[in-house]
């Protein structure tokens, strides 16, 4: 067997992870979203770019795009795996919290920028079926763009901040019924609505029906089987085949595999398995994303720009304006501060990464000429590329600072859920500590690595997460940056130090509750930064102690106050702060109690 090697085939492999390998550093630096990178390192790469002089300077041939379709078709797994984790990351709790901008003040922007959108696309000449079309793709923020800018400057919980968030929420929900009336109105583009074109949806509806099937039937089953195997190997494959499988079965049923990914997203919600599917698959969302866009920039006709610039550049400046006034308008009537509101329309004014999707799709159906795609695509584009200096804009009109009068008013009901204990580890001694949280009516959540463990927490109704705690993602997802304390329950020494050195570089603030072997384990999590170590060889010899000495006639009030002592000794042995049971007798004794 030869190992013949083709250095040419990988070419374009190595030059995508050459550009991820600048690109993103470099645009982390300057504060801007690598996703404008990738952008503009594919129209360099494409054939309108360095391609087009390569027949001249034959030494460009090494850095540019070979085959840019077998890039595309690969990188359509980008909008994949994005639909698939905004799908994860949805919940009840989330949607029910801020329905009032999501379903109000989200389904009118839509409703408006679309409508707005389309009558000028009417007025200019194109076909209502196109001019929807156009309307859809365009009236759609990038979710990609500016959800990291948000998280970049801390704005997320501000006014404008939840206002972007909810409208962003429901323009990823409306992708969905975007795509599918797409594909119907392409095959029946030509007829008036009739019941054929309802016949014509129901291998779509047939393929919903089974995907959401077996989603509740047999998704939970499968990832519990594989995450009893205990390999991480097989975990990812699986985690994979879930998103690439919805996917494909979205595919033969006619629809977009973005749509079956966005459905097989929301079954997984519901599951212990939620987070640690997303840590898995977003390094993997990450770079097709990147991939995604860098085919995006290679499939500009920038030729087109150079040609009718006037026609472009207006209308990127048109599509702004009319999106930041709409959305403005809309900031206020639901009740939003001036400041706020232009945050939140310069935040939402430019189009997104589902334009592309949305217009490819309507071109490749027909429903809108080529050229008039295109040129729909590159103001898009241009629009995108302003969103961080729009942002930067929105940025010193509404200001850094979040007073607690920024926060939006909310109906009764909406409330955020608390903040949770975070409990990991399901065992007898987490069981027991979850208990107690339980009966002081604190709230809590769990985290186990054991597959057994986290099926016997859901079938008793607690909140427990499959996943590997010691890994920051995965924290995080589970609540961490909120959570009052952590609480480590293993009775892995290794795994709990991790865990606890872990979470106090995450939260410096945060109170740290570990398990420990012995003395010695105590002394290596004070010195990771544990707020308190609980040894369990020496509370298993107190607890020894209490109860011969009560058995044996001790007076119980002398026998509990001794085995207090005892404790505070072993703690000022490991020079500790005074525990907590002794700071609530000093309290009592200061106060005759």
């Amino acid at each position: 067997m030869e190992g013949h090697v083709q250095p040419g085939a990988y070419k374009d492999v190595v030059l995508f992870l050459a550009t991820a390998g600048v690109v993103v550093p470099l645009f982390r630096q300057w504060r801007i979203s690598p996703i404008l990178g990738f952008l503009g390192a594919g129209v360099v790469l494409g054939p309108y770019g360095l391609g087009s002089l390569a027949h001249e300077v034959t030494w460009l041939n090494a850095f540019t795009i070979d085959n840019p379709g077998e890039l595309a078709q690969l990188a359509e797994l980008g909008v994949v795996f994005l639909l698939f984790t905004i799908g994860l990351e949805l919940s009840w709790e989330r949607l029910r919290s801020l329905r009032r901008y999501v379903f109000g003040m989200g389904a009118l922007q839509v409703g408006l920028c679309l409508t707005a959108t389309a009558i000028a696309a009417m007025m200019m000449g194109q076909p209502p079926a196109a001019s929807i079309a156009i309307g859809a793709a365009l009236a759609l923020s990038s979710t990609a763009i500016v959800m990291p800018i948000l998280a970049e400057q801390k704005r997320q919980h501000a006014m404008a901040g939840r206002a972007t968030f909810s409208v962003l929420l429901f323009q990823d929900l409306a992708v969905a019924p975007i795509l599918i009336t797409l594909t119907l109105m392409g095959r029946r583009s030509d007829e008036p609505f009739s019941p054929a074109m309802l016949l014509s949806a129901l291998p779509a509806i047939v393929g919903m029906g089974a995907l959401f099937l077996f989603g509740r039937l047999l998704l939970r089953p499968m990832l519990r089987s594989v995450a009893k195997a205990k390999s991480e190997e097989l975990f990812l494959a699986a985690s994979l085949l879930v998103v690439v499988g919805a996917g494909l079965v979205s595919a033969l049923a006619g629809l977009s595999m973005a749509l079956g990914a966005f459905v097989a997203g929301l079954l997984l919600a519901e599951t212990e398995f939620r987070h640690e599917v997303e840590v898995r698959v977003e390094p993997f969302k990450g770079l097709l994303l990147g991939m995604f866009f860098i085919s995006v920039g290679i499939g500009l006709n920038v030729p087109l720009l150079l040609d009718r610039p006037l026609v472009i550049v207006g209308s990127a400046l048109a599509l702004v304006t009319v999106n930041c006034v709409i959305i403005f308008g809309l900031a206020k009537a639901f009740r939003l501060k001036t400041r706020a509101a232009v945050e939140a329309a310069l935040l939402l004014a430019g189009a997104g990464e589902f334009a592309f999707v949305i217009l490819g799709q309507a071109m490749d159906q027909r429903l809108v000429d080529r050229t008039v795609g295109q040129t729909a695509l590159v103001a898009a584009t241009l629009s995108m590329f302003c969103i961080p200096f729009l942002a930067q804009l929105g940025l010193r009109l509404g200001g850094r600072k979040i007073a607690p009068t920024e926060l939006p008013p909310e109906p009764e009901g909406e409330t955020d859920v608390e903040p949770r204990v975070l409990v990991v580890g399901y065992g007898r001694v987490g069981r027991l500590v979850g208990d107690m949280l339980r009966r002081h009516e604190i709230g809590w959540v769990g985290a186990e690595l054991d597959a057994k463990l986290v099926e016997q927490g859901r079938r008793a109704g607690e909140s427990i997460f499959f996943g590997d705690a010691a890994r920051e993602e995965f924290l995080m997802r589970c609540g961490l940056a909120d959570a009052p304390a952590l609480v480590v329950t293993m009775d892995d020494p290794e795994g709990v130090e991790g865990i606890v050195a872990v979470a106090r570089g995450l939260r410096p603030d945060l109170t740290i509750v570990a398990r420990a072997r012995d003395a010695r384990h105590a002394q290596r999590l004070y010195d990771l930064g544990a707020t308190d170590a609980v040894p369990e060889t020496v509370e298993a010899s107190l607890q020894l102690s209490e109860a011969v000495l009560v058995e044996i006639g001790v007076p119980m009030g002398l026998v509990i106050a001794s085995i207090h002592e005892r404790r505070d000794e072993f703690r000022k042995a490991l020079n500790r702060p005074e525990s907590l049971g002794g700071r609530a007798r000093r309290f009592q004794r200061e106060r005759g109690l």
